[in-house]
């Protein structure tokens, strides 16, 4: 039957191959114990109602069986009283009852089969989502070490990769370039200033030189 058969994937279920290739392992894991959960309810339902079947069954067949054994002591009954058409008649009944018994004896056989293959996957089922429950934490712990793990080894390789290296040592070097070059103008330019300053200086020193010759000569 189908619901078996989505019982059983679910047994033979490998947690771990499962966390490993899904997206998002917690969701997955938590998504498996509820399927199984809902399984387990209906595996449940269904040996509720397959141990019904089996008794209803084994009702019908131990009244067919007494049936049979009813007309059979009214054959006899009959055999008795020298009333043979009566023990005939008796006697068709009782192997009409026989047959039926044997059809119910193989209806329970199948039936008792039923039961215990739910039984049976009930109770593999409430293994697999015992372990299912007792594991989910540590799997999910245990997956997330892995990425982070993971992670830090490509952040390392990151770091170790000669290119990524070189390509920072360059922009390096253009910082330090441009530093240079803006520490040499501000020096040019601190230069120019004080050029302009000591020409002033010495322009107002001429004309005080020249004041003073004026006056010499004057006088």
């Amino acid at each position: 039957m189908a619901l078996l058969e989505r019982v059983s994937t679910l047994i033979r279920a490998n947690l771990n191959d499962l966390i490993d290739r899904a997206e998002d392992p917690e969701k997955m894991i938590k998504q498996v114990i509820l399927d199984m959960r809902n399984q387990l309810m209906q595996v449940k339902t269904q040996v509720a109602i397959a141990i019904a079947d089996q008794h209803v069954l084994e009702k019908k067949q131990r009244e067919n069986a007494e049936k049979e054994a009813e007309w059979m002591r009214k054959a006899e009954l009959a055999v008795d009283k020298k009333q043979d058409d009566l023990a005939r008649a008796a006697l068709e009944r009782s192997m009409s009852y026989k047959q039926m018994t044997g059809s119910f004896d193989s209806l329970v056989a199948d039936q008792k089969t039923e039961v215990d293959n739910l039984k049976s996957a009930l109770h593999k089922l409430e293994q697999k989502l015992a372990e299912a429950e007792s594991k989910s934490d540590a799997l999910i712990a245990q997956h997330r070490r892995s990425r982070a793990l993971s992670k830090a080894s490509d952040a390392q390789l990151a770091i170790s990769d000669k290119s990524k290296v070189a390509t920072f040592e360059r922009m390096k070097s253009k910082v330090r370039h441009a530093e240079a070059v803006s520490k040499a103008k501000a020096e040019m330019a601190n230069d120019n200033i004080e050029d302009q300053l000591a020409a002033l200086e010495k322009q107002d020193e001429i004309e005080k030189l020249l004041k003073e010759i004026k006056a010499r000569r004057a006088g």
